[in-house]
Protein backbone atom coordinates (compact mmCIF):
# COMPACT_ATOMS: atom_id res chain seq x y z
CA UNK A 1 0.00 0.00 0.00
CA UNK A 2 3.07 2.26 -0.08
CA UNK A 3 2.30 3.92 -3.41
CA UNK A 4 -1.37 4.39 -2.55
CA UNK A 5 -0.50 5.77 0.87
CA UNK A 6 1.84 8.30 -0.74
CA UNK A 7 -0.89 9.38 -3.16
CA UNK A 8 -3.29 9.78 -0.25
CA UNK A 9 -0.79 11.80 1.78
CA UNK A 10 0.05 14.03 -1.18
CA UNK A 11 -3.65 14.69 -1.75
CA UNK A 12 -4.09 15.66 1.91
CA UNK A 13 -1.07 17.98 1.81
CA UNK A 14 -2.42 19.64 -1.34
CA UNK A 15 -5.69 20.33 0.46
CA UNK A 16 -3.98 21.69 3.56
CA UNK A 17 -5.10 18.96 5.96
CA UNK A 18 -3.71 19.26 9.47
CA UNK A 19 -0.86 16.89 10.34
CA UNK A 20 -2.98 15.13 12.93
CA UNK A 21 -5.78 14.59 10.38
CA UNK A 22 -3.30 13.13 7.92
CA UNK A 23 -2.01 10.68 10.52
CA UNK A 24 -5.54 9.71 11.59
CA UNK A 25 -6.67 9.01 8.03
CA UNK A 26 -3.59 6.96 7.17
CA UNK A 27 -3.94 4.91 10.37
CA UNK A 28 -7.61 4.24 9.62
CA UNK A 29 -6.85 2.92 6.14
CA UNK A 30 -3.92 0.90 7.48
CA UNK A 31 -6.24 -0.84 9.96
CA UNK A 32 -8.70 -1.61 7.18
CA UNK A 33 -5.89 -3.06 5.04
CA UNK A 34 -4.76 -5.19 7.99
CA UNK A 35 -8.32 -6.50 8.31
CA UNK A 36 -8.62 -7.55 4.64
CA UNK A 37 -4.90 -8.24 4.01
CA UNK A 38 -4.85 -6.84 0.50
CA UNK A 39 -4.54 -3.58 -1.43
CA UNK A 40 -7.32 -1.15 -0.39
CA UNK A 41 -7.66 0.00 -3.99
CA UNK A 42 -9.38 -3.33 -4.75
CA UNK A 43 -12.11 -3.00 -2.09
CA UNK A 44 -15.75 -2.90 -3.05
CA UNK A 45 -18.27 -0.57 -1.39
CA UNK A 46 -19.81 -3.59 0.30
CA UNK A 47 -16.47 -4.54 1.84
CA UNK A 48 -15.93 -1.04 3.22
CA UNK A 49 -19.43 -1.04 4.67
CA UNK A 50 -18.85 -4.48 6.19
CA UNK A 51 -15.64 -3.29 7.81
CA UNK A 52 -17.36 -0.24 9.33
CA UNK A 53 -20.07 -2.53 10.71
CA UNK A 54 -17.35 -4.83 12.06
CA UNK A 55 -15.85 -1.91 14.00
CA UNK A 56 -19.09 -1.38 15.90
CA UNK A 57 -20.47 -4.93 16.24
CA UNK A 58 -17.31 -6.99 16.73
CA UNK A 59 -14.72 -4.56 18.04
CA UNK A 60 -17.28 -2.63 20.11
CA UNK A 61 -15.89 0.73 19.03
CA UNK A 62 -17.95 3.91 19.22
CA UNK A 63 -19.91 5.34 16.33
CA UNK A 64 -17.58 8.33 16.44
CA UNK A 65 -14.63 6.01 15.76
CA UNK A 66 -16.58 4.39 12.93
CA UNK A 67 -17.36 7.78 11.40
CA UNK A 68 -13.69 8.72 11.59
CA UNK A 69 -12.80 5.60 9.58
CA UNK A 70 -15.65 6.40 7.18
CA UNK A 71 -14.21 9.89 6.60
CA UNK A 72 -10.82 8.38 5.80
CA UNK A 73 -12.39 5.84 3.44
CA UNK A 74 -14.49 8.52 1.74
CA UNK A 75 -11.38 10.60 1.10
CA UNK A 76 -9.41 7.63 -0.24
CA UNK A 77 -12.03 6.11 -2.51
CA UNK A 78 -13.84 9.23 -3.69
CA UNK A 79 -11.10 11.88 -3.73
CA UNK A 80 -7.88 9.93 -4.31
CA UNK A 81 -9.19 7.01 -6.38
CA UNK A 82 -11.90 9.01 -8.08
CA UNK A 83 -14.90 6.78 -7.41
CA UNK A 84 -18.17 8.68 -7.56
CA UNK A 85 -20.33 9.09 -4.48
CA UNK A 86 -23.21 7.20 -6.07
CA UNK A 87 -21.06 4.27 -7.19
CA UNK A 88 -19.04 4.10 -3.95
CA UNK A 89 -21.43 4.98 -1.14
CA UNK A 90 -19.93 5.13 2.36
CA UNK A 91 -22.46 5.35 5.21
CA UNK A 92 -22.07 7.50 8.30
CA UNK A 93 -23.73 6.95 11.65
CA UNK A 94 -25.84 9.61 13.28
CA UNK A 95 -24.12 10.23 16.59
CA UNK A 96 -26.34 11.76 19.27
CA UNK A 97 -24.96 15.01 20.65
CA UNK A 98 -23.98 14.58 24.29
CA UNK A 99 -23.72 17.48 26.67
CA UNK A 100 -20.29 17.56 28.35
CA UNK A 101 -20.03 17.35 32.11
CA UNK A 102 -18.72 20.73 33.17
CA UNK A 103 -16.59 21.42 36.22
CA UNK A 104 -17.70 24.04 38.69
CA UNK A 105 -15.30 26.78 39.68
CA UNK A 106 -14.55 25.11 43.00
CA UNK A 107 -13.78 21.85 41.16
CA UNK A 108 -11.44 23.62 38.73
CA UNK A 109 -9.67 25.22 41.67
CA UNK A 110 -9.26 21.77 43.25
CA UNK A 111 -8.06 20.38 39.93
CA UNK A 112 -5.24 22.92 39.73
CA UNK A 113 -4.33 22.29 43.35
CA UNK A 114 -4.28 18.55 42.65
CA UNK A 115 -1.72 18.97 39.85
CA UNK A 116 1.52 18.75 41.81
CA UNK A 117 3.80 19.36 38.81
CA UNK A 118 4.11 23.18 38.38
CA UNK A 119 4.75 22.90 34.64
CA UNK A 120 1.73 20.69 34.00
CA UNK A 121 -0.38 22.94 36.21
CA UNK A 122 0.61 25.97 34.13
CA UNK A 123 -0.49 24.11 31.01
CA UNK A 124 -3.88 23.25 32.50
CA UNK A 125 -4.37 26.85 33.63
CA UNK A 126 -3.42 28.09 30.16
CA UNK A 127 -6.01 25.89 28.48
CA UNK A 128 -8.71 26.99 30.90
CA UNK A 129 -7.81 30.69 30.65
CA UNK A 130 -7.55 30.78 26.84
CA UNK A 131 -9.96 28.08 25.62
CA UNK A 132 -7.31 26.48 23.42
CA UNK A 133 -7.56 22.90 22.26
CA UNK A 134 -4.96 20.64 23.87
CA UNK A 135 -3.08 20.29 20.56
CA UNK A 136 -3.00 24.08 20.20
CA UNK A 137 -1.74 24.59 23.75
CA UNK A 138 1.00 21.99 23.34
CA UNK A 139 2.11 23.66 20.08
CA UNK A 140 2.48 27.12 21.65
CA UNK A 141 5.83 28.80 21.23
CA UNK A 142 7.28 31.34 23.63
CA UNK A 143 6.94 33.93 20.87
CA UNK A 144 3.18 33.28 20.72
CA UNK A 145 2.71 35.04 24.07
CA UNK A 146 2.29 38.75 23.35
CA UNK A 147 2.40 40.60 26.67
CA UNK A 148 2.60 44.13 25.26
CA UNK A 149 0.12 46.29 27.23
CA UNK A 150 -1.84 47.18 24.09
CA UNK A 151 -1.94 43.56 22.86
CA UNK A 152 -2.15 41.03 25.74
CA UNK A 153 -3.04 38.02 23.60
CA UNK A 154 -2.05 34.44 22.82
CA UNK A 155 -1.42 33.61 19.18
CA UNK A 156 -2.62 30.29 17.80
CA UNK A 157 -0.48 29.88 14.70
CA UNK A 158 -2.37 26.95 13.22
CA UNK A 159 -5.56 25.76 14.84
CA UNK A 160 -8.13 23.25 13.63
CA UNK A 161 -8.38 23.32 9.86
CA UNK A 162 -5.09 25.20 9.64
CA UNK A 163 -6.74 28.44 10.79
CA UNK A 164 -4.87 30.90 12.97
CA UNK A 165 -6.43 33.16 15.58
CA UNK A 166 -5.81 35.02 18.81
CA UNK A 167 -7.14 34.35 22.29
CA UNK A 168 -7.06 36.42 25.46
CA UNK A 169 -4.05 36.77 27.75
CA UNK A 170 -5.28 37.91 31.13
CA UNK A 171 -2.94 39.51 33.68
CA UNK A 172 -3.56 36.52 35.95
CA UNK A 173 -2.43 34.03 33.28
CA UNK A 174 0.52 36.23 32.34
CA UNK A 175 1.78 36.09 35.93
CA UNK A 176 1.32 32.28 35.93
CA UNK A 177 3.38 32.01 32.75
CA UNK A 178 6.08 34.36 34.05
CA UNK A 179 6.50 32.24 37.17
CA UNK A 180 6.58 29.15 34.96
CA UNK A 181 9.26 30.72 32.72
CA UNK A 182 11.41 31.64 35.71
CA UNK A 183 11.40 27.99 36.79
CA UNK A 184 11.63 26.13 33.48
CA UNK A 185 13.28 28.66 31.13
CA UNK A 186 11.46 27.58 27.93
CA UNK A 187 13.33 28.48 24.75
CA UNK A 188 11.29 27.66 21.65
CA UNK A 189 8.30 25.65 22.81
CA UNK A 190 6.36 27.06 25.73
CA UNK A 191 5.41 23.58 26.96
CA UNK A 192 8.10 21.17 25.79
CA UNK A 193 8.72 17.50 26.40
CA UNK A 194 11.65 16.47 28.62
CA UNK A 195 14.44 17.23 26.11
CA UNK A 196 13.03 20.66 25.31
CA UNK A 197 13.46 20.01 21.58
CA UNK A 198 9.87 19.11 20.80
CA UNK A 199 6.47 20.33 21.99
CA UNK A 200 4.72 18.35 24.69
CA UNK A 201 2.65 15.46 23.38
CA UNK A 202 -1.11 15.84 23.76
CA UNK A 203 -1.23 12.43 25.45
CA UNK A 204 1.09 13.71 28.17
CA UNK A 205 -1.18 16.69 28.80
CA UNK A 206 -4.17 14.37 28.91
CA UNK A 207 -2.47 12.19 31.52
CA UNK A 208 -1.66 15.27 33.59
CA UNK A 209 -5.33 16.28 33.56
CA UNK A 210 -6.56 12.83 34.56
CA UNK A 211 -3.98 12.53 37.34
CA UNK A 212 -4.92 15.95 38.73
CA UNK A 213 -8.60 15.09 38.43
CA UNK A 214 -8.11 11.86 40.38
CA UNK A 215 -6.02 13.67 43.01
CA UNK A 216 -8.78 16.26 43.40
CA UNK A 217 -11.45 13.58 43.79
CA UNK A 218 -13.34 14.67 40.67
CA UNK A 219 -15.50 11.87 39.31
CA UNK A 220 -17.10 13.64 36.35
CA UNK A 221 -16.37 12.13 32.95
CA UNK A 222 -14.39 13.86 30.22
CA UNK A 223 -10.78 14.66 29.57
CA UNK A 224 -8.70 17.79 29.26
CA UNK A 225 -11.07 19.18 26.58
CA UNK A 226 -13.45 19.82 29.49
CA UNK A 227 -11.38 22.90 30.33
CA UNK A 228 -12.18 24.38 26.92
CA UNK A 229 -15.88 23.77 27.53
CA UNK A 230 -15.57 25.43 30.93
CA UNK A 231 -13.78 28.43 29.42
CA UNK A 232 -16.64 29.09 27.01
CA UNK A 233 -19.43 28.47 29.50
CA UNK A 234 -17.87 30.50 32.30
CA UNK A 235 -17.29 33.45 29.95
CA UNK A 236 -20.93 33.28 28.88
CA UNK A 237 -21.94 33.27 32.52
CA UNK A 238 -19.63 36.24 33.01
CA UNK A 239 -21.51 38.25 30.41
CA UNK A 240 -19.20 37.88 27.37
CA UNK A 241 -21.19 37.84 24.12
CA UNK A 242 -21.45 34.72 21.97
CA UNK A 243 -19.75 36.27 18.92
CA UNK A 244 -16.62 37.13 20.93
CA UNK A 245 -16.45 33.62 22.37
CA UNK A 246 -16.85 32.17 18.86
CA UNK A 247 -13.75 34.07 17.72
CA UNK A 248 -11.77 33.08 20.81
CA UNK A 249 -12.61 29.40 20.30
CA UNK A 250 -11.97 29.49 16.55
CA UNK A 251 -15.40 28.18 15.57
CA UNK A 252 -16.41 28.68 11.95
CA UNK A 253 -20.14 28.69 12.69
CA UNK A 254 -21.87 30.56 15.50
CA UNK A 255 -24.21 27.58 15.94
CA UNK A 256 -21.28 25.52 17.20
CA UNK A 257 -20.63 28.08 19.92
CA UNK A 258 -24.33 28.42 20.63
CA UNK A 259 -24.51 25.01 22.27
CA UNK A 260 -22.81 26.53 25.33
CA UNK A 261 -25.94 28.55 25.95
CA UNK A 262 -27.56 25.30 27.08
CA UNK A 263 -24.77 24.65 29.61
CA UNK A 264 -25.20 27.81 31.66
CA UNK A 265 -26.35 27.09 35.18
CA UNK A 266 -29.88 28.45 35.70
CA UNK A 267 -28.89 29.52 39.22
CA UNK A 268 -25.81 31.45 38.13
CA UNK A 269 -25.67 35.22 38.61
CA UNK A 270 -23.13 36.88 36.29
CA UNK A 271 -20.16 38.40 38.12
CA UNK A 272 -18.51 41.58 36.98
CA UNK A 273 -15.24 39.83 36.17
CA UNK A 274 -14.94 37.94 32.88
CA UNK A 275 -11.46 36.42 33.14
CA UNK A 276 -11.78 32.67 33.82
CA UNK A 277 -8.79 32.50 36.17
CA UNK A 278 -9.88 35.61 38.03
CA UNK A 279 -13.30 34.05 38.57
CA UNK A 280 -11.48 31.54 40.77
CA UNK A 281 -9.70 34.20 42.80
CA UNK A 282 -11.95 33.85 45.81
CA UNK A 283 -11.49 30.10 46.07
CA UNK A 284 -8.97 28.91 48.61
CA UNK A 285 -7.48 26.05 46.52
CA UNK A 286 -6.01 28.17 43.70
Amino acid sequence: MTELRQRMMDAMVQRGFAQRTQETYVQAIRRMAKHYRRDPASYTPEEVQAYLLHMVKERKLSYSSMNQAACAAQFLFQTVLGHGREQFHIPFAKVPARQPELLGREEISRLFAGCTHPGRRALLQTIYATGLRVSEACALKVSDIDSAPDRMCVRVASGKGGKGRYSILSPTLLEVLRQYARTYHPKTWLFAESTGKRPMFAEMAQRAYRAASAQAGITKTGGIHTLRHCFATHLLEGGVDLYTIQKLLGHTHIATTGRYLHLISPQFKPPKDTDPLDLLAGLRHL
